[in-house]
């Protein structure tokens, strides 16, 4: 999971972070994640292929019932055979189940294969952020998508 994520790192604008992690670190951020939010893995024949989960959206408490959304695939995983659409709907259904009632997701831009994911899903944009970011020299803007989730009041 962490070379996924090193990857995007190391060589996209798909994530802020700029330097890459440790496994320990980054095995002690799933730990404190999934306290309280579902962090799912699809794996084809031992082979780890993407991962998904749900983490904080704002530290306000009357924000316990939004979520952030994330997903990252394998840079190599074969594409447009719907791992990341079936991962992304496990997740939403464990959030809904978990009595989450809003997911946000936020998206660097240009990134047509999540926004075109997310919209498939039914996501749809609630706002979009010119130079949020500033990574391999130059500015990166952030596309926001939301997505309420069918789970009435929250039983969180």
């Amino acid at each position: 999971l962490c070379a996924i994520y090193n990857h995007y790192i190391e060589h996209t604008t798909i994530t802020f972070d700029e330097q890459s992690l440790q496994p320990e670190a980054f095995a002690l951020q799933i730990e404190h994640v999934s306290q309280r939010y579902p962090w799912l893995v699809i794996e084809e024949k031992g082979q780890v292929l993407g991962y998904a989960y749900a983490s904080e959206w704002g530290s306000r408490s009357a924000f316990r019932y939004t979520v952030a959304s994330s997903i990252y695939l394998h840079p190599e995983a074969p594409k447009r055979k719907g791992m990341g659409e079936m991962l992304y709907r496990a997740l939403l259904s464990q959030l809904a189940d978990r009595g989450f009632c809003r997911v946000i997701a936020a998206i660097a831009v240009p990134n047509e294969g999540s926004v075109a994911l997310h919209k498939k899903l039914g996501f749809s944009q609630a706002g979009y952020f010119h130079a949020m970011g500033y990574k391999f020299q130059r500015w990166i803007d952030v596309i926001y998508l939301e997505l309420p989730l069918a789970s009435g009041n929250s039983r969180v």
